[in-house]
């Protein structure tokens, strides 16, 4: 193999046909000054036709192609040098000796515009791993977000396959669960279900229709979140089915939908490229809790839990897939963090449709595993248990709650009058019947959620 061909993800370039040299000389002649020819020629030329062609990018002078060299460097490291001195050369500046260097200054550089065929550009690049990404990246797409910032994640369009009315199966038959497993837990109208996460890892969402909701479990392994979205949007007849498109914001997964081929942030539920960009539309999030599955099953013994047999040849081991990943502190993708208050992934607990935005270290609950406190106008109490991730947080209206009581099937919680709540997954149902309902919200690392809401709050830090 070539030597500007050894890295991975050039390997799955060269598979698919990127280099042509012929090409690429056509395409380098005297009166090439289009910015486009010109990265379009680096991408299909040798590495002795790569480095003229950026000395000649240099002699332009316009640093409008710097994202294009960007975006080039992860797929040409036997040319990294050439490319960084283009780049410090072009816009005066040096971010580092590394791609994800660069990487993290095209996301801070918000003002710099990119050549006017860029789009077109970077669709014919992923294009060539894939040609089902033209759905996605193409001339003119609508868009909210950046196109500098459209990242692929290393597969192919639904290369993470999404579970579609998964089989779901009885507790008795789930012998391959071990009790301190942890499960995304979910019960709608009754009708409560567990997936593990040594399933979700590989599969990273699922579509499925609980207690007559049809919903969608949207999972970035990589910003260790889990969040749960009623896919019934109004105008629409037939709720929304997804899937993972292949490609990252920001180190964020963007799933699609089947309908419109529309591009999705998960963290925020809202679509940000296509046909749907600019709708408004942003999907109801649901309460999802994540606890062991022993816990689990105690307090819902008559739940279903997913099958093994998901139609899918994948080691299903726990932590196989992405194990290493959450043990580390690193991220797989570069992104710019800007507030370093916590670690990057640091699990942080954060509440969705409320009038503020408001997250907790999940480090607070083991001091504090019941938590009275605010989010602008609303009064709320959250329970956490950090070892299994768990924290579930409800409306506390004028009552304070001090401690948790009751067994592991049946918790309960005590306000400061010593009047027992019980704690189920939609509500705390106390005395005579009263009921303060849940709150939707989820477990996400800290880097993920503060990415997405800059504004927002962090217990502990905002008193």
């Amino acid at each position: 193999m070539p030597g500007p061909f050894r890295s991975l993800f050039a390997a799955v370039l060269l598979m698919f046909g990127l280099t042509n040299a012929a090409a690429a000389q056509q395409a380098a002649g005297p009166e090439t000054t289009n910015a486009y020819d010109l990265a379009w020629a680096t991408v299909n030329g040798s590495v002795a036709e790569a480095k003229e062609l950026l000395n000649r990018i240099e002699r332009r002078g316009k640093p409008d192609i710097a994202f294009a060299l960007v975006d080039l460097w992860r797929f040409f490291p036997a040319v990294e040098d050439e490319i960084r001195s283009t780049l410090v050369a072009l816009t005066g500046e040096d971010a580092g000796p590394a791609h994800g260097d660069w990487v993290k200054w095209v996301q801070r550089n918000t003002a710099l515009q990119p050549f006017p065929d860029y789009d077109r550009f970077k669709g014919d690049l992923f294009a060539k791993i894939d040609k089902d990404f033209r759905l996605f990246v193409y001339p003119g797409f609508e868009r909210t977000i950046r196109v500098a910032e459209i990242a692929w994640g290393g597969v192919r369009k639904d290369g993470i396959p999404a579970l579609t009315d998964p089989e779901l199966i009885d507790p008795a038959e789930a012998g391959y669960l071990q009790p301190d497993e942890l499960v995304f837990g979910v019960e709608i109208n009754g009708d409560a279900r567990a997936y593990p996460f040594r399933f979700m890892d590989w599969h990273e969402m699922f579509n499925d229709v609980i207690g007559g909701v049809p919903v969608t479990l949207a999972y970035c392994t990589l910003c260790g979140s889990g969040i749960l979205f009623d896919t019934r949007v109004e105008g629409y007849d037939e709720p929304f089915v997804f899937g993972s498109s292949g490609f990252l914001y920001r180190s964020n997964k963007l799933m699609y939908d089947t309908r419109t081929h529309s591009l999705w942030n998960q963290f925020t539920g809202r679509p940000v490229t296509g046909d749907l960009a600019h709708s408004g539309i942003e999907l109801k999030v649901r309460p999802v809790t994540i606890t062991t599955w022993e816990t689990w099953y105690a307090r819902h013994p008559h739940s279903t839990v997913l099958s093994r047999w998901t139609g899918y040849d994948r080691d299903y081991t726990p932590g196989r897939a992405y194990g290493a990943y959450f043990a580390s502190d690193d991220l797989m993708f570069p992104v710019h963090v800007e507030d370093t208050a916590l670690p990057a992934k640091a699990y942080v607990y954060v509440l969705r449709d409320t009038d503020a935005q408001k997250a907790w270290p999940l480090t607070a609950f083991q001091t504090e595993p019941v938590i009275n406190d605010r989010i602008g106008d609303t009064a709320l109490v959250l329970v956490g248990e950090p070892a299994s991730r768990t924290v579930r947080a409800y409306r506390a209206g004028p009552n304070s709650f001090r401690k948790l009581a009751g067994g592991a099937g049946a918790p309960v919680l005590v306000d400061d009058r010593g009047a027992e709540w019980r704690i189920r997954e939609d509500a705390l149902i106390g005395p005579r019947g009263a009921r303060l309902a849940r709150l939707p919200g989820h477990i996400g690392y800290w880097f993920a959620w503060r990415n997405f809401n800059p504004d927002g709050t962090v217990y502990g830090q905002d008193r």
